[in-house]
């Protein structure tokens, strides 16, 4: 018997810029001139059917206007196309049309597009750069710095994927403008969980101009996406592949992801994610975590932001029960929760250890309360 020791290091920089701005499109362009996608020679423009009218084609069009071979790529808008049969037809498309290992995606879009498109780019032809166009608030909030792709199942969402960084993200505030109020509002929702979890003023922010937010006043969009990529900067720089700091990013979502599932996607991400917030708060309420008066005061944001804090009448309780066991953080079988630490701060239960199991019992002793 012999045995071979293959030997490989490797040293990777994964670095990227986030640009933040109104009208980025020409932007993109002059980058990509400038040498952005490295040799990428051809372009695949991946987004949903919403988009492409709104801000994709015109992307497509200033892409060969300045000499880029470039194509468009779409699929039907929402979370129930972020499936492992959408990503298929996307890679079927781009292999009729020719693209090979010398192309770049530009995902144009919000998270669903963003997490779909990153995840073809990290195994078309092994692996391919990618490059965000984020154009929705929710995007902006959850998926500008990170790096997770994923795809939902009918069994788990987000458990199949990868991480994969681009080449650089663009944050659009214009295109914010195109929003109907419930997507602002979806998208505020991950912006105060941001708030809840690591920075107390942040939420004072929120507080004072949740109506600048909605006029969409320039300085308060800005504020917002830049506050929202340095509180998740700072904990993805430190926990990349999410062993142990990286989930308090998934504070509403145990709870919030579970409803989403459950209500077959009537409820829009953020919707969810706020009825997971609240249901946390009460957790951690009755845990010793956080106040009463705490708890309230994010529920009272969450209304304001135009979000639920109770669970829709339809909500099947021990169907959402039973589909809180598939989320990711489940151990032996347990449930996990990550919880705030008042507001601006995470509870951490030992070194490098930010969830705690939590009985099935003490869940459904919140419920009536939403």
């Amino acid at each position: 018997m012999s045995s071979f020791r293959v030997e490989l290091r490797r040293v990777v920089d994964d670095s990227y810029d986030i640009e933040i701005g109104a009208d980025l499109a020409e932007k993109l362009v002059r980058d990509l001139k400038d040498g952005l996608a490295g040799k990428a020679s051809r372009f695949a423009v991946v987004t949903d059917d919403t988009v492409k009218e709104l801000y994709a084609g015109r992307i497509l069009s200033l892409l060969r206007e300045n000499g880029f071979r470039a194509e468009l790529i779409s699929f039907p808008p929402g979370e129930k196309s972020k499936t492992r049969q959408t990503k298929e037809k996307v890679e079927d498309a781009m292999l009729e049309m020719g693209f090979r290992r010398d192309c770049c995606v530009i995902a144009v879009g919000g998270g669903v597009v963003t997490d779909l498109a990153g995840f073809v780019a990290g195994t078309f032809g092994r692996g391919v750069p990618f490059i965000n166009y984020a154009t929705t608030l929710l995007a902006a909030a959850d998926a500008s710095v990170g790096g997770k792709t994923a795809v939902d199942t009918p069994l788990a969402t987000n458990l199949i994927g990868l991480f994969n960084q681009p080449e650089k993200v663009y944050l659009d505030t214009a295109a914010w403008k195109t929003l109907p109020k419930e997507q602002v509002s979806s998208g505020l929702a991950e912006t105060i969980k941001h708030a809840v979890m690591a920075d107390r003023d942040f939420f004072d922010f929120l507080e004072r101009r949740m109506e600048a937010i909605f006029a969409l006043e320039e300085e308060a969009c800005r504020h917002v996406a830049e506050t929202n990529c340095r509180i998740k900067y700072r904990v993805v720089m430190q926990d990349e592949r999410e062993s142990g700091l990286r989930e308090i990013l998934n504070l509403g979502h145990t709870v919030g992801r579970a409803v989403e599932t459950v209500s077959g996607y009537r409820l829009l991400h953020g919707q969810a994610v706020a009825v997971g917030l609240t249901a946390e708060a009460l957790l951690a309420s009755r845990l010793g975590y956080c106040t009463a008066a705490e708890a309230e005061r994010v529920r009272s944001l969450l209304r304001r932001a135009g979000l639920p804090d109770r669970l829709p009448a339809y909500i099947d309780r021990e169907a959402l029960v039973r589909k809180l066991y598939t989320d990711k953080k489940v151990r032996a079988g347990q449930l996990r929760f990550v919880f705030q630490k008042g507001i601006g701060d995470m509870m951490c239960f030992g070194e490098n250890v930010y969830s705690r199991p939590v009985e099935e019992a003490l869940v459904r002793e919140i419920l009536p309360e939403m």
